[in-house]
């Protein structure tokens, strides 16, 4: 089997000789400005290590698993758009280097050149993998929608929250390790149940990245409380706002806009009342009993244990962190 520092090897190798730009090179130079910029790449790796469960011969999924990076990669240059985000990974968003009208055409030319790759399998796979792709990139858009509804309501329940993450984060992950099971000939049970494996580690991530920004290490120089600042409505601030009384839920509303406070303090006030309503035990449960289902799942595959403990120290590594 691969470690997985040989497959992140294998992945940036493949990524660094950018066979999908093409001409125009101004099309697909904000392409290549994303992807060199890295990230986790977890997707592309998740795709391997599900395919390394079962075969040898990763070059097979090499490709699909860079296509599956490429569309995660689209669904970035069109969130920034819809966010007017500043910053991506520390370096300005395609939309301010360049402009809005390069970042949605170039994202546009991504998610196609994701699908070029993703075929890239053998046929007794390919109407298979191509379904189930289309299924996992509509729910990506779907959860995105949902993420925008959420702005204007002030009565989001956790249940649909959960379901918002699940569908733009989540079913990315899933579907990536089901891409790599399916064209490594797994049996079906298996690569649906690491579709679940996959949601559940999503979840569990996604969930943790909501304590983090606000309850993380500054010490390894995580800004804190960028979420509170925005008004964003993260699974703590839904918690807390189900559990206070009237007049917290008010103040939960609108310390972030409060201009006689500094940020510091809209920071303060925020998270001393989620200590007051223990949303950080409450999240850390969520995540825990998220993470334990993920890595139970691992358990019901017909691979030795020695081959699915990689794949458990992997997640634990994900889960493992303070930033």
């Amino acid at each position: 089997m691969y470690t997985v520092d040989e497959l992140r090897a294998i992945i940036k190798e493949e990524l660094d000789k950018k066979e999908y730009i093409q001409e125009p090179y101004s099309l697909f130079e904000p392409i290549l400005y994303i992807l060199e910029d890295g990230g986790k790449r977890l997707r592309p790796l998740l795709t391997l290590m599900a395919y390394n469960l079962y075969r040898e011969d990763i070059e097979k999924v090499l490709k699909s698993a860079i296509g599956i990076e490429i569309f995660h990669n689209y669904t970035l240059l069109h969130d920034d758009v819809m966010d007017d985000a500043e910053l991506r990974r520390g370096r300005p968003t395609v939309h301010k280097k360049w402009n809005s009208n390069v970042a949605i055409l170039s994202g546009d030319a991504a998610a196609i050149t994701a699908y070029q790759c993703i075929e890239h399998c053998e046929d007794k796979y390919l109407r298979r993998a191509i379904d189930f792709f289309n299924q996992v990139a509509m729910d990506v858009c779907r959860g995105q929608q949902y993420d925008m509804l959420f702005e204007t309501r002030n009565d989001v329940s956790e249940e649909e929250y959960i379901k918002m993450i699940y569908l733009k984060t989540s079913v990315l992950l899933a579907g990536s390790l089901r891409h790599g099971a399916l064209l490594a000939d797994a049996p079906e049970h298996e690569y649906n149940a690491l579709y679940e494996f996959g949601g559940y580690l999503g979840l569990a991530f996604q969930l943790q990245d909501d304590l983090l920004d606000s309850y993380g290490d500054q010490r390894l120089g995580k800004a804190i409380g960028g979420d509170i600042l925005e008004g964003k409505k993260t699974y703590l601030m839904i918690t807390a706002m189900s559990h206070a009384d009237e007049a917290t839920r008010e103040m939960l509303r609108t310390a972030y806009r409060d201009p006689a406070l500094s940020d510091a303090e809209k920071i303060g006030k925020v998270k001393s009342i989620y200590d007051r309503l223990d949303v950080p035990r409450l999240t850390e449960q969520q995540i825990q009993l998220r993470f334990e289902r993920a890595l139970s799942i691992l358990d019901t595959l017909s691979v030795a244990p020695s081959r699915t403990q990689r794949m458990r120290d992997y997640a634990m590594s994900l889960m493992d962190r303070k930033n």
